[in-house]
């Protein structure tokens, strides 16, 4: 059975290990973050240690991601997809929640009794001030778990009960749909908020072999200086 994160990955490391993959503006703070093939491997990696050995999530298990589009999201949902875990975005009943902090009662909702991390999305791995007792500060617990991982083998569906196949071939067709290149570098200000939009805004993008320059809090007086600097060459 097709591991979803190891599909997507293993053809940019054997291609691009160390060029951008995901470079991440947030107009607002004037953070930029850049991240390899590799670096995001290794963020996948230590999400999916984390899961598994601290939060107790595998195949099958169900994952709210609660989370904006961001660079820590895309690590967040390969780390889920390498435990062969099931993406679950928006409502929606789960065993482990990753969120921010304003979408908590949201989280609480989704899992019940179960595990909750939360991200604080700091450039610096600043931790969530006041967390309630029980409940999983990302940044603080992912720093202490290995940047290597065992793909799950035998995972159960990856997103919307779709499995991994199925979501590739999803991913593959919209990356034609949209012409994407494995040259091409994407600027994007677009949302991973549902199922189509991860699928048309981050997924397809790297079935097509591309990086992606993901810009929040959007400036429009910055987005031509943002294509020059970037080098951007779709968005």
């Amino acid at each position: 059975m097709t591991n979803l994160s190891s599909a997507l990955l293993d053809p940019l490391l054997n291609r691009d290990p160390v060029g951008p993959r995901i470079t991440y503006y947030d107009d607002a703070t004037g953070e930029r973050i850049e991240l390899s093939t590799v670096t995001l491997l290794n963020w996948a990696a230590k999400t999916a240690n984390l899961l598994r050995d601290e939060l107790g999530a595998g195949p099958g298990s169900r994952i709210a991601v609660l989370l904006p589009a961001h660079w820590q999201t895309a690590a967040v949902l390969l780390g889920v997809w390498y435990i062969g875990a099931e993406v679950v975005l928006g409502p929606g009943e789960a065993d482990v929640a990753l969120c921010t902090a304003d979408r908590l009662a949201e989280a609480e909702a989704a899992v019940g009794p179960g595990e909750i991390a939360v991200l604080s999305l700091d450039p610096f791995g600043k931790p969530v001030a006041d967390l309630p007792v029980g409940i999983t500060d990302y940044a603080t617990s992912v720093r202490v778990h290995g940047d290597q991982v065992v793909p799950e083998r035998q995972p159960g569906p990856a997103l919307d009960g779709r499995s991994a196949d199925e979501l590739l071939a999803a991913a593959a067709d919209s990356a034609a749909a949209q012409n994407l290149k494995a040259d091409d570098r994407v600027l994007s200000t677009r949302r991973w908020d549902s199922a189509d939009e991860l699928t048309d805004n981050l997924l397809a993008i790297f079935t097509a072999g591309g990086s992606l320059v993901q810009v929040a809090n959007p400036d429009p007086t910055q987005l031509d200086r943002r294509r020059q600097t970037e080098k951007t060459t779709r968005g």
